[in-house]
């Protein structure tokens, strides 16, 4: 006998919804916060390759951005949210921030009215759960200039089983080999950078625009399994990306193309985060380390536009 329970997903339904446009501004102010929240001159207020993140050092006109500032840029999404797809059901405490995917056209300018065009760019039935990519991409409004693109994976523990058929439902609508496989070599890192978070982090990151109560509400941490409020996992890669920047890029954000970032596990603000980095050509593979608890929390990859002649 048939089950009476409807599938949790309706892929077709949520493969040809259309998300709005969304525009939206922001100002100096909301880069310099950004680079705060992701730990920027934490530890010394005069750090010469820091210091142009948020504030005009040496007559310089305008701070200049980190690359993961444009991570933000989806949050703008007014309808660009999983929960905002139709076809879909599922509990709000199951789902998961699984990876990050972020291309970089250009340097992000200090201020700007941006355009974000969503898209559906993923659907996987994984048997107990069910994966969902959406990709926004964000223009500059006036010109129509392409910033950077954006791609989000969930994982959406309890909505997976709804294939019809075999093998599995899987969808995409982006090259496979798009995002390179990463494997943490075994050998010596080529870099290692100590970066201490604040007690305060996610309180000051969540001002970027990330105002999910797990990372603020102690009541709301303890109900998900935590013992206290957690750090946004792109805080974390925030924290990564710059130390790459810092340690393997003189400190020059241009120098970014692309980043991808799988998070593993929970970070508790005012733990030591410990970045390894192995350089492989213009390809920096990365693993960030909780040093309290000896714990992997996030790996991937940032991929450079040229190799640093400093290496």
């Amino acid at each position: 006998m048939a089950s009476s329970n409807p599938s949790p997903v309706d892929p077709e339904l949520v493969i040809s919804h259309k998300f709005p446009e969304t525009s939206f501004s922001y100002t100096e102010r909301d880069v310099a916060l950004y680079a705060l929240g992701v730990g920027a001159c934490a530890g010394d207020a005069l750090d010469e390759k820091e210091l142009k993140y948020v504030y005009h050092r040496d007559g310089q006109r305008f701070i200049q951005a980190l690359p993961t500032f444009g991570a933000l840029f989806p949050f703008q999404n007014k309808k660009g949210q999983v929960d905002d797809v139709p076809g879909m059901q599922f509990d709000q405490r199951l789902l998961l921030h699984g990876q990050q995917y972020m291309e970089i056209y250009r340097p992000f300018p200090s201020s700007g009215c941006i355009l974000n065009k969503v898209a559906i760019a993923g659907l996987h039935d994984k048997g107990k759960a069910a994966i969902i990519e959406i990709e926004t991409t964000s223009y500059i409004k006036e010109s129509g200039e392409a910033l950077c693109m954006n791609r989000s994976t969930i994982y959406l523990r309890g909505a997976g089983g709804f294939s019809k058929s075999s093998p599995r439902y899987s969808y995409i609508t982006y090259p496979a080999n798009q995002v390179s496989h990463v494997s943490v070599p075994k050998y010596k890192p080529s870099v290692v950078y100590e970066d201490r978070t604040h007690q305060s982090q996610a309180l000051l990151y969540r001002l970027s625009g990330d105002y999910n109560p797990l990372h603020s509400d102690p009541m709301i941490a303890q109900v998900a399994g935590f013992t206290r409020p957690i750090l946004h996992g792109l805080c974390t890669l925030g924290y990564a990306v710059r130390a790459i920047i810092k340690s393997l890029c003189n400190g020059e954000p241009t120098a970014v193309k692309s980043i991808f970032g799988r998070f593993l596990l929970h970070v508790y603000p005012g733990e030591t985060l410990v970045t390894e980095m192995w350089l492989q050509g213009p390809r920096v593979i990365y693993q960030t380390k909780v040093k309290e608890r000896n714990r992997a929390v996030l790996s991937g990859y940032v991929l450079l536009k040229r190799i640093p002649s400093s290496l």
